[in-house]
């Protein structure tokens, strides 16, 4: 039995989650007809996260306790890049603390971009790391709006004891534009929805389905999961009765509760997919954009191991309502807002120290000691403890997954941020360490001395002269779920 397959999954939801009603309530005056599409919530990203934010995090929860050594490629599959000229996965590389000697890619250019890296993944022969992320914008009082979400999943690939293993693979390839969106255009322009359906997912994707059966043996009612990452449940249940597929074995599409979260929601509802399945189970999954992915997949032993308090399901738990339109709007530069003199900053980022910083401000590796056993951060040549300023004795102490306690907090009204009040303070981290930086996600109740913090990658700062994303980490308080 091969040993080369699924190692591990991990997702990334962001835990605001805008209510439907709110956006319909807004634009009804504009757009009644959007009413039918107002139940639910669709997963909002916050001002400071972007397609490669969120990879990061899904990135970790997928390697979260394993030997991130043995990463020796990773694709980050996006149709919502934010750098066209620099290595997004590059940038993701650097946050994961990877090897430099791994490969990364950027993939993009097709809703199925992660679907095929995930395919191309399995047959290889190295251990790889597939993430599909996005954060898309829609024109207010539009279907998308309502229909789209933000989130991440990541795959890793390799040798090992896998969890599931891919039993048969087919790929078609047509330019059938059922939505597109030009270079340098913020919006997608979507055709008619009936002829999507009728000419895209009941034709060309339910076609390489039935090919990819043929194939390989196997009658649509042996599969056990489905993953149809299609928003319109009527499309969804009309591919399933056409290939004769059992209606329990379709994974939810969570469209009510997170939204299509675009080019990795085919990874996010595999590892939904894998929560659940048993050992020598089916999972069938598709990617449609341009043409049709399609995997098969058989559940090993080793899946029964896979259960965690991080399933798909304790992310989607974890969500926190959300019911302000306008900040909604204004985080996803839709609308304008005044916002004072304090918010002109010259916020450029000299290449030439991100470069050679690169790993402290990228991905916090402070330095340790190893005479004193003393941690700091910023990195230094220099020990600070005041009873042995050790010199050359240093070595590399990442920082990002420690767990960390508030030992002082301010909340900032005065200063601008997109999201006031900025919150910040000073943490000690376990085992050493200590750090001023930013929080995320809090308001004043989940704030204190002695509280329990983790650290998530976030935007510090745009430079908006030069069109410059600035990454740095910010704490977050530890959740239930983030166990």
């Amino acid at each position: 039995m091969s040993d080369f397959g699924i190692l591990s999954c991990g997702i990334y939801l962001p835990r605001r989650r805008l209510d439907r009603t709110a956006i319909h309530d807004a634009n009804r005056w504009f757009a009644p007809g959007l009413k039918s599409l107002a139940r639910g919530h669709r997963a909002i990203a916050n001002w400071d996260e972007d397609t490669v934010t969120m990879a990061v995090e899904a990135a970790r929860a997928c390697l979260d306790g394993r030997d991130r050594a043995a990463v020796e490629g990773l694709t980050l599959a996006s149709v919502t890049h934010p750098f066209a000229d620099r290595s997004n996965a590059g940038i993701v590389k650097e946050a994961l603390n990877l090897s430099e000697r791994i490969a990364a890619l950027d993939a993009g250019g097709s809703m199925r971009a992660a679907t095929s890296a995930l395919r191309d993944a399995l047959e290889g022969s190295r251990t790889r790391l597939c993430i599909g992320s996005d954060l898309r914008k829609a024109r207010p009082a539009s279907e998308a709006e309502l229909v789209q979400g933000d989130g991440a999943a990541a795959i890793l690939v390799g040798r090992g004891v896998p969890i599931a293993r891919l039993v048969a693979s087919h790929s078609v390839t047509v330019d059938f534009v059922d939505h597109f969106r030009a270079s340098g255009e913020s919006f997608d322009y979507q055709w008619e929805s009936r002829w999507v359906r009728e000419e895209g997912h009941l034709a060309i994707l339910a076609d390489a389905v039935q090919a990819l059966l043929a194939e390989a043996k196997v009658s649509a009612g042996d599969i056990d999961h489905v993953v149809l990452p299609i928003a319109s449940a009527g499309a969804v249940k009309a591919i399933a009765r056409k290939l004769g597929l059992k209606d329990e074995a379709v994974v939810d599409t969570l469209s009510v509760e997170i939204g299509d979260t675009g080019t990795g929601h085919p990874l996010l509802l595999l590892a939904s997919a894998l929560d659940r399945a048993l050992p020598g189970e089916r999972i069938l999954v598709t990617g449609f954009g341009q043409g049709a992915d399609v995997l098969l997949f058989e559940a090993t032993d080793a899946i029964a191991d896979h259960r965690s308090c991080r399933s798909v399901a304790a992310r989607i738990a974890d969500g926190m309502p959300d019911h302000n339109y306008m900040r909604f709007l204004f985080h996803r530069g839709l609308i304008d807002l005044e916002r004072g003199i304090r918010a002109e900053l010259d916020q450029k980022q000299p290449g030439t120290t991100l470069y050679r910083k690169r790993a402290a401000v990228l991905g916090l590796v402070g330095s340790r000691c190893t005479v004193t056993g003393t941690v700091q951060f910023p990195p230094s040549a220099i020990s600070v403890d005041p009873n042995g300023r050790k010199q050359g004795a240093q070595e590399d102490y990442p920082l990002a997954d420690r767990s960390a306690r508030i030992v002082s907090y301010t909340a900032d009204a005065l200063g601008y941020s997109p999201d006031p009040p900025t919150y910040y303070g000073t943490l000690d981290f376990e085992g050493g360490g200590r750090l001023v930086t930013e929080f995320a996600e809090v308001g004043s109740d989940d704030v204190e001395v002695g509280r329990a913090m983790r650290m998530v990658f976030r935007i510090k700062a745009e430079d908006e002269q030069r069109r410059f994303t600035k990454y740095f980490w910010k704490a977050v308080p530890v959740n239930e779920g983030d166990a």
